[in-house]
């Protein structure tokens, strides 16, 4: 009644307290523990390390993949990351894992990737991204993640598989629902990220997304695999037996110069050692180095990207106009090429002049016959 609160109340209103800060830490076991980052990161650097192996087969150029961070995040944060359009590859595991996770990686990255894996020098990214490009991308992420699913069932202990990665080129600003992307996108989830440098042609950084109850399960899985019976295994490993020590020798008192002679006549000589067995000693051979293991190396690696479609055009010939001759077209306008009649016609793949031909008429379409391949 006088406003003072009693002992009874005050230890009734901490205990309240406390259950409240109890409840409040037992809501919270949706978010990885900072164990649970570093077995997540140590997963993400070993996989991306046979990723990056696999990469740089593709594009035959060196690509590095730096130690991942590991953070949670939320959607507002990969959208002040990456700005511009960007890639989103959504890789499903199918057998072992059950989750999906995206990669992320922006506009320009893949179009050098691409570029390389196409034959050319990773320089050509002023073409609109494309089906093609999509396409490309998704079968180099097929291969990186198909042997970084291969070092993941080293780690575990058990078989990892994956679907057919699927690439979607995404612009961040445009998008109001991250949910349409992926659901989890909607929530708090980890983000891995990762620099990458490929030659001096692309030096970014790339992000794997991540569940956390796909993040969770991976972390049970490690632990399952690398816990308690690994130590048992250490601990139950017997000791080795410490190595037998040299019998102590007596110390011998010098000789005086009076006895020295005597000495030396009663010592025994001690006999040379002799080799029990001949040792045959040859030179080595050494296969001589050539450059025939070349072709093969790029025959593998073509293999690897033989069902990637590319775009093959006729071109008749070639003008510069200026504006106002454009202006002045109209139905019937006669435009003058730089071809003369009769000659050869240029063929090129993706932009890249390959091969020269001649037109023909197969049924109601026409043709183009090759006649001259360009070295």
């Amino acid at each position: 009644m006088d406003g003072v609160l009693s002992q009874e109340e005050i230890s009734a209103l901490l205990a309240k307290d406390q259950g409240s800060a109890d409840k409040s830490t037992d809501s919270s076991t949706g978010i990885l523990s900072d164990s649970d980052k570093d077995a997540i990161g140590e997963v993400a650097n070993i996989s991306m390390g046979t990723a990056a192996t696999t990469l740089s087969s593709l594009v035959n150029r060196k690509v590095e993949i730096s130690t991942p961070v590991v953070d949670m995040a939320q959607w507002e944060d990969v959208v002040a990351a990456y700005e511009r359009p960007c890639v989103f590859i959504r890789i499903a595991y199918t057998v072992g894992l059950d989750g999906t996770n995206l990669l992320v990686l922006k506009e320009n990255d893949v179009k050098v990737i691409t570029d390389l894996m196409m034959g050319g020098d990773g320089t050509n990214t002023d073409v609109e991204l494309g089906e093609l490009h999509l396409s490309a991308i998704s079968e180099a992420m097929n291969q990186m993640m198909g042997s970084s699913a291969t070092s993941l069932s080293s780690m575990l202990n058990k078989t990892i598989d994956i679907s057919p990665p699927v690439a979607d080129l995404i612009d961040l600003q445009d998008t109001e629902d991250e949910g349409e992307i992926e659901k989890f996108l909607t929530g708090e989830f980890v983000k891995i990220s990762f620099k990458m440098e490929i030659g001096d042609l692309v030096d970014s950084e790339i992000m794997q997304l991540y569940p956390v109850s796909f993040a969770q399960e991976m972390c049970t899985s490690i632990t399952k695999n690398m816990g308690p019976e690994t130590s048992t295994e250490s601990s139950a490993a017997p000791a080795p037996e410490p190595a037998p020590q040299p019998a102590e020798q007596p110390m011998m008192a010098q000789p005086t110069a009076g006895m020295g002679q005597q000495m030396m006549n009663q010592q025994p000589m001690m006999a040379q050692p002799m080799m029990t067995q001949p040792v045959n000693v040859q030179q080595a051979q050494f296969q001589a180095f050539t450059n025939d293991l070349n072709p093969a190396f790029q025959s593998e690696n073509i293999d690897l990207i033989m069902d990637v479609p590319l775009e093959v055009t006729v071109e008749l010939g070639r003008t510069s106009k200026s504006i106002q001759d454009i202006l002045d077209f109209a139905p019937g306008t006669i435009i003058e090429l730089n071809k003369i009649a009769g000659e050869p016609i240029d063929v090129l793949v993706n932009g890249k002049y390959v091969a020269k031909g001649e037109v023909v008429v197969i049924e109601e379409s026409y043709g183009i016959r090759i006649t001259d391949i360009v070295k």
